[in-house]
């Protein structure tokens, strides 16, 4: 890599909104962010399903199948 033409790359910490913090490298000095891996529905195993069951059945009642 050319010297001089490349931002500084920093190990940082990055806080979540729900409190937790973790260690990643950035080249901005501080990291917020919203939503995060111990927080987030998909990895804590909260994820809510929306039922989308119905769809069918009111095509079929509008359309008279």
């Amino acid at each position: 890599m050319k010297p001089s033409i490349h931002p500084q790359y920093n190990v940082i910490t990055a806080s979540c909104a729900c409190g937790n913090t973790f260690e990643t490298g950035s080249i901005k000095s501080a990291l917020k962010v919203e939503i995060c891996s111990a927080c987030h529905p998909f990895y804590t195993g909260k994820q809510k399903f929306i039922d989308a069951g119905g769809r069918v059945d009111k095509f079929k009642k509008k359309y008279g199948i």
